[in-house]
């Protein structure tokens, strides 16, 4: 946020939820969001907006974000597709330098969720506290044995 006055953080894959790799709804990932950046005194810096996928009809995402989010000149990511989505609509994008990725992984913290580790020293303690408060590691734990459940029954046929 050093090279932004103002950040517009676009929650993507907005429709997805109660899966393992989409376990949070919109509104509870916007919560995790608001409350972490409450917490570092950011949050009058930001404004959120949800964006559902467009089912890999990429042509039409960046329009779709574009529709659903307020003006913005620059992209920031490090997502490969999104990067070419943006540059080839006329956009500014900026990689963004990755903060101890081998240990603030989202994969990793819900697979200790899953497994009843200690996925609270991953995460910001506010983040923690709203996960706490919609049992998300008990959701995360029960959708992570659906899983499981659906690969064994897969590997059977």
């Amino acid at each position: 946020m050093e090279r932004e006055r103002e950040v517009v953080i676009a929650v993507g894959s907005a429709q997805f939820s109660h899966s393992y790799r989409n376990p949070f709804t919109a509104g509870e990932r916007i919560e995790m969001i608001a409350a972490a950046l409450k917490e570092e005194g950011l949050w009058d810096r930001v404004i959120v907006a949800s964006v559902p996928d467009t089912d890999g009809k990429h042509s039409l995402w960046v329009q779709l974000v574009v529709s659903l989010c307020p003006r913005f000149k620059r992209v920031y990511t490090n997502e490969p597709l999104t990067r070419l989505l943006f540059e080839e609509a006329g956009f500014e994008v900026v990689a963004i330098p990755f903060f101890k990725r081998e240990v603030f992984e989202g994969t990793k913290i819900r697979s200790l969720m899953a497994k009843g580790g200690d996925w609270r020293s991953y995460v910001p303690s506010a983040v923690a506290k709203v996960i706490d408060d919609i049992h998300g590691s008990e959701r995360v734990s029960h959708l992570f044995q659906i899983e499981e459940k659906s690969k064994n029954i897969q590997k059977m046929k």
